[in-house]
């Protein structure tokens, strides 16, 4: 199941400069910093993140509530990776994978597996920490 694009719209223009304020401070969310791959500007995207093993290195995966069509996805893909903001901490994110639920929830980190396999969404990204 994807949220609808009305409600995408609503969230970039209304909710998301709010969740900005406390995103990266706040579990389980973040901020995702990227870059536009046209235009050049720096972008601050909050999402909700789950702690992940990424082909043996730290990582992190994301539920694609919209779907996997995101500008902040393109811009990461485009660039190779970007920062994340999470519980404070800044740290690079890299290597943007589009797999579904089910396998990227093969690596996530067991104490949150339940609660993001019953989350009614197809597809997620997983990406690896950089520093």
């Amino acid at each position: 199941m994807q949220m609808p694009q009305a409600l995408a719209r609503f969230n970039r223009h209304v909710t998301n400069p709010v969740q900005r304020l406390w995103a990266g401070w706040l579990p389980p969310f973040a901020i995702v910093e990227h870059v536009g791959r046209r235009s050049g500007k720096p972008y601050r995207t909050p999402v909700n993140v789950f702690s992940a093993d990424v082909d043996g290195k730290p990582g992190v995966a994301i539920l694609l509530t919209y779907g996997p069509d995101r500008d902040w996805l393109k811009n990461l893909t485009a660039a190779g990776g970007g920062r994340m903001r999470r519980n404070g901490k800044d740290f690079g994110i890299a290597d943007p994978r589009v797999v579904t639920k089910a396998e990227a929830a093969d690596h996530v980190s067991a104490g949150a597996r339940p609660i993001f396999a019953r989350l009614p969404f197809e597809d997620a990204v997983l990406l690896t920490k950089t520093d």
